[in-house]
């Protein structure tokens, strides 16, 4: 009796060393555990935020009068919203199925929008559209801003706003009201003619911008008149 009660006690213990020592920590598995995405919950976070981040490029690139505006509607597209945007030929999460992303990244200059002459989009602008629709497109809004008013230099804050929010209607191929912002000398003729701080605070008299947009934050407003106060340096 006692050999039979000693064998089964070992028997118990050598499963429990056995299933203790098979047990993996769940940060090392493969698959969705460790891909970096939250499985849990579809309003994490992610980095990218849709209207901070994904409607100024289209506002600024394609919401413009005959391209994709409400009144335009070329292709019955319309660019101007979270709604218009995701409304055709859209996938959530697979942007090789979404035509708007087919048509950013075409390598025939006929079909390759914006249509030239206007500047093609960034790559990091295209990048950041990918994953915004890899991530399942969310339409997050209020986001965090990562504006800080106390960094105001040309490199480093203002021109990357101007690719943002401007550079789409100022261009070379379409300087919209003269004024081309590809360059610093570009944008330095418009603070000269006293226009860019009236046009953000979309103050009367000025036409208000970015057009069709959002007015920018008080921040980033904040950053262009202390750029501007400070001798609008090429800094």
């Amino acid at each position: 009796m006692n050999r039979t009660i000693i064998s089964i006690t070992l028997t118990a213990v050598l499963l429990i060393c056995l299933f203790v020592s098979c047990k993996h920590d769940a940060s090392i598995l493969p698959g969705p555990a460790n891909s970096g995405m939250d499985t849990t919950s579809s309003s994490a976070d992610t980095g990218i935020c849709f209207t901070r981040d994904i409607l100024p490029i289209f506002i600024s690139s394609c919401a413009k009068s005959g391209c994709h505006d409400a009144a335009s509607q070329q292709k019955g597209y319309i660019f101007t919203s979270y709604e218009t945007i995701t409304a055709k030929k859209f996938t959530p999460g697979n942007p090789d199925e979404t035509e708007l992303y087919e048509v950013i990244t075409e390598s025939d200059a006929d079909d390759i929008m914006p249509r030239p002459p206007n500047p093609p989009l960034t790559n990091e602008q295209i990048t950041m559209i990918r994953n915004w629709i890899l991530q399942g497109a969310p339409n997050s809004s209020g986001c965090n801003s990562n504006c800080d008013s106390t960094q105001f230099t040309f490199s480093g804050t203002i021109a990357p706003m101007i690719n943002k929010y401007c550079r789409g209607c100022h261009n070379s191929g379409l300087s919209s009201g003269g004024y081309n912002f590809e360059t610093y000398e570009g944008v330095i003729s418009a603070v000269s003619a006293n226009r860019i701080l009236g046009a953000l605070n979309h103050e009367p008299g000025y036409v208000s911008m970015p057009k069709g947009g959002n007015k920018l934050s008080d921040c980033e407003i904040s950053q262009f008149k202390k750029w501007i106060e400070n001798g609008a340096l090429n800094n």
